[in-house]
């Protein structure tokens, strides 16, 4: 499985962007994909994950509210739509994809299989 995380930007302190996550390969069963960031000199942190077959979602406290995560099975797409952003926002969002049945999105990075590449988000006051 490949994943190929795009979006990324420069953007203003209130603004949005809409982070994208392509995936390929051997796309079945049940699996769960998550978003997370890690900022520079700090542990990569959760964001937003969703279950592919039933679309359950999960978020951080810090996103809720801000953060919306959907998918398109059809176009084997995870999307990350993100408003009022936040100097504090600013990190490498990584995309991140785990099998398994699960009725609540794993939260860990270490539960995570796969992993795109990254895609940098900064985000000025």
């Amino acid at each position: 499985v490949q994943l190929q995380a795009s979006g990324g930007g420069l953007v203003q302190a209130g603004g949005s962007l809409r982070l994208s996550c392509a995936a390929s390969g051997f796309i079945a069963g049940d699996f769960a994909i998550g978003w997370f960031r890690q900022a520079p000199g700090k542990e990569r942190e959760f964001v937003a994950g969703i279950t592919w077959n039933d679309g359950s979602t999960s978020y951080a406290d810090s996103v809720k509210g801000r953060f919306t995560i959907s998918r398109d099975r059809a176009k084997n797409t995870v999307s990350l739509q993100m408003i009022s952003l936040k100097p504090e926002d600013t990190a490498v969002y990584y995309c991140a994809a785990v099998w398994g049945m699960y009725t609540v999105v794993p939260t860990t990075p270490s539960s995570y299989n796969f992993w795109g590449q990254g895609t940098l988000v900064t985000v000025s006051s």
